[in-house]
């Protein structure tokens, strides 16, 4: 067991600008507050949030950064008044550690749209003193105890890092829309949000579709569970399945028009966009005449995350990852600039004492 103390120095990876590498830095984590658990990180998963975020890319990085929201490990310690962790529990963490609790939304276990605002896991500004939040590339972080959720004995920790994000932003809007037997899902984009939207619907019991414009993926796509794949450069394809399909997840992390995925959609069917944060190409409204819905969604509220979890651990939904070193990161980014991975680095937080 560790001993509460006022700090803990540690050891992290992150970036100062928005042109240098991720690398080595010492960030000091605040001691425990009465309602606060410690966790010691064993893994961490790469996210193109992350990427984004070190390089500023959204304009609103505030430096320096440590990236990582998709964390596990294993509780250190607690504050005096916890009550739903012990010290050995496994955990996890994901995109947010705080919100105000209080307000309609969070009310409703909606903390993700906290009216008031979400405590991001990195990049945020703790509510009650102002320092910056700093994530899970680093061996250790401190965090409210209701924004800990409990990791299924069943399932492997290395696998359970890209759920924080990649698993329940697909989830959520799933889950939203009702999705289940009978329901007909197209899932467009087949990199980290795709292939955990693919294998969720197919475990909902849904028929998935997935939707590229590159051939290579069809073989990749049957092996994740989609019952069909259709090629969106196939124009003949593409109008065969004319208001087809019950849902579009979207999840094409890059500007691209949204308008053909609308054709695809029958009368109330949603198009959601789950990848893309970016102006999109003008579309004509005509089309929402027709009776297509046009949303986005976030991630998950608390109690959602952890219902995703438990999920996948009884029905062995699991990503496919490659577990790479904590120095291995910048090499990382690079390749998945090239969708050079199938279909999401995690980091073995333990390679950080290598540092």
């Amino acid at each position: 067991m560790t001993t509460a103390t006022n700090e803990y120095p540690t050891k992290a990876y992150g970036t100062s600008a928005p042109d240098a590498p991720v690398g080595p830095m010492d960030i000091t984590r605040r001691g425990l507050r009465e309602d606060d658990v410690l966790i010691d990180i064993t893994h961490c998963g790469i996210c193109h949030s992350d990427l984004h975020t070190a390089r500023n890319d959204w304009g609103r990085t505030t430096y320096p950064v440590v990236p990582g929201h998709e964390i596990v490990g294993t509780v250190a310690a607690i504050g005096e008044n916890v009550t739903r962790h012990e010290v050995g529990d496994r955990v996890a963490i994901g995109c947010m550690v705080d919100s105000c609790m209080e307000c309609r939304h969070c009310d409703q276990d909606l903390e993700q749209y906290c009216v008031n605002g979400m405590v991001g896991t990195y990049n945020g500004k703790d509510l009650r003193d102002g320092t910056p939040t700093f994530g899970g590339y680093s061996e250790r972080i401190v965090c409210r105890e209701e924004f800990v959720l409990k990791v299924p004995d069943a399932m492997p920790m290395a696998e359970a890092a890209p759920l924080l994000c990649a698993g329940i932003t697909t989830y959520s809007p799933l889950r939203t829309w009702k999705v289940g037997p009978g329901s007909k899902v197209a899932v467009a984009g087949l990199g980290g949000l795709g292939h955990m939207g693919v294998k969720l619907a197919a475990a909902m019991g849904a028929e998935v579709t997935v939707l590229s414009r590159s051939e290579s993926k069809r073989e990749d796509a049957e092996k994740l569970g989609a019952h069909a794949f259709l090629n969106t450069s196939d124009k003949d394809a593409m109008k065969a399945k004319t208001s087809y399909f019950d849902m579009v997840l979207n999840t094409i992390p890059v500007r691209h028009d949204i308008t053909p995925y609308l054709h695809l959609l029958k009368i109330d069917g949603v198009q959601v966009l789950v990848g893309v944060i970016d102006m999109l190409p003008e579309m004509h409204s005509g089309i929402l005449l027709g009776r297509k819905v046009l949303t986005g969604s976030g991630i998950g509220g608390l109690a959602e995350t952890q219902e995703m979890l438990d999920f996948c651990a009884e029905h062995n939904v699991l990503p496919e990852i490659e577990i790479i070193r904590m120095q291995e990161v910048n090499d990382a980014y690079a390749r998945m600039e090239k969708s050079d991975v199938k279909y999401r680095f995690v980091i073995d937080m333990g390679s950080l004492k290598e540092t």
